[in-house]
């Protein structure tokens, strides 16, 4: 997703992710120590949703993992992507610990762990505009940016298939970053933590008229042409820009259910979900009971409440914790920056509503991010918080999906006339 449209902390949000293996040996100090005595009220928090996922095999399935990953970082559900070559059954490779993220749209791959087949020439093919330039994309995210070529491939997920996807490599033109392709540069394994992004978000594509309109003259910040290590921006077609694999799916099409199990309120060293795709169109992924909200064009549900003020909420599985602005809450010291560390376990109250009239009243609980990571084996947290990534914004990170079936309806209003929508 563009900052410009919603404001993302896939797994560092503002740059604050906690690496358990880092945490537990520094210990308390600086504010950090807040709650570690008679576990902080944690048995008193009110008692979260309790729905348990399907399992994973299906054909419209595929496993979902939460543990400590690639670098012990906690709270990062990750998925097994199968990327080929365009019509090839032989030039394939499976690609694990991708994480997944509902509130962007389009796989992104670090180059770095691609079979060299695969970066080569008759290996991914790189697309091409204004005759003959690269196209690259600068992907802004709340933390920084991924940067890399837009290629075409031929994407498997569980047993479904998106042929011929746009897809962004990240980190294979190093030395062609724009000047207006700025902050923080996510370019390879050790800054992202994974091996990719696929984000399942409700949007087709990740930057829609913004980027196509031929009309207007490319504002800089999002696609770029390049030869060389030259780099201008560019229009990018809708048929060229990073694709959201799900709506290209030969059925099952038309959104995705994130389903996760529940943990205690101490936290459990991993939980295994479903990512289960389509809605209404299989015996196993009926809406079932569901309250739906219609949303925005980016997924979100503009017209909720916090604190008595108006806020925007995002359904985000890409961040590692709820993510939202409280002056009462005792914010972290250095060890566990822009985390909140209360002495005792809080819950505060959001109010969220969608486009018409539903509205829903979403308990977040926090417990003190230091008491949490202290014992090192624990990765997977439903009440692990933070503070805000934006004013107005209320980031319902992964600790909202445990134990929940939550739903994104795509926007097929282009086609079958299905407005996004959020439902739980």
């Amino acid at each position: 997703m563009q900052i410009t449209s919603k404001l993302k902390g896939w797994m560092q949000v503002a740059a604050v992710a906690i690496g358990v293996s880092l945490v537990a040996a520094c210990g308390g100090g600086g504010g950090d120590n807040g709650g570690n005595s008679s576990n902080g009220g944690i048995n008193s928090l009110p008692a979260g949703p309790t729905q348990q996922p399907i399992a994973a095999g299906a054909a419209n399935t595929v496993a979902i993992t939460v543990d400590k990953g690639l670098k012990n970082v906690i709270n990062i559900a990750t998925v097994s992507v199968k990327v080929c070559a365009p019509g090839s059954t032989a030039n394939c490779q499976v690609i694990d610990h991708v994480q997944l993220d509902t509130a962007s749209f389009g796989l992104r791959i670090v180059s770095s762990v691609l079979n060299p087949s695969l970066t080569a020439v008759g290996g991914l093919p790189i697309t091409t505009v204004n005759g003959s330039q690269q196209l690259a994309e600068c992907r802004h995210f709340a933390d920084g940016f991924t940067w890399g070529t837009v290629r075409t491939a031929d994407v498997t997920i569980g047993q479904k298939q998106a042929s011929g996807l746009p897809i962004q490599i990240i980190g294979d033109l190093p030395a062609a970053v724009p000047s207006t392709c700025n902050g923080v540069p996510e370019n390879t394994v050790d800054d992202l933590r994974v091996n990719g992004i696929l984000g399942v978000g409700v949007m087709q594509i990740d930057c829609g008229t913004n980027c196509s309109d031929t009309t207007k003259a490319p504002a800089p910040g999002n696609y770029y042409g390049c030869t060389g290590n030259t780099c201008a921006p560019t229009v990018a077609l809708s048929t060229q820009q990073v694709t959201n694999p799900v709506p290209k799916f030969n059925g099952d099409n038309n959104g995705v259910i994130v389903q996760l199990p529940p943990v205690p309120n101490t936290g459990a060293a991993s939980a295994r979900g479903t990512l289960v795709f389509g809605i209404n169109t299989q015996s196993n992924n009926s809406l079932g009971a569901a309250q739906t909200f219609l949303s925005d064009d980016a997924g979100d549900l503009i017209s909720s409440t916090f604190n008595g003020q108006p806020a925007k909420a995002l359904f985000d599985t890409g961040s590692n914790g709820y993510f939202f602005d409280d002056t009462t809450l005792q914010a972290c010291g250095s060890n566990q920056p822009g985390f909140y560390c209360p002495p005792t376990a809080q819950t505060r109250p959001f109010t969220v509503k969608g486009a018409g009239s539903a509205t829903a009243n979403i308990n977040m609980n926090v417990v003190s991010a230091a008491t949490l990571v202290s014992s090192g084996s624990n990765f997977a947290f439903n009440d692990v918080a933070g503070q805000g990534i934006g004013a107005g914004v209320v980031d319902l990170g992964l600790p909202f999906f445990f134990g929940r079936y939550v739903f994104y309806g795509m926007d097929l209003r282009s086609t079958t006339g299905q407005a996004p929508f959020i439902a739980f």
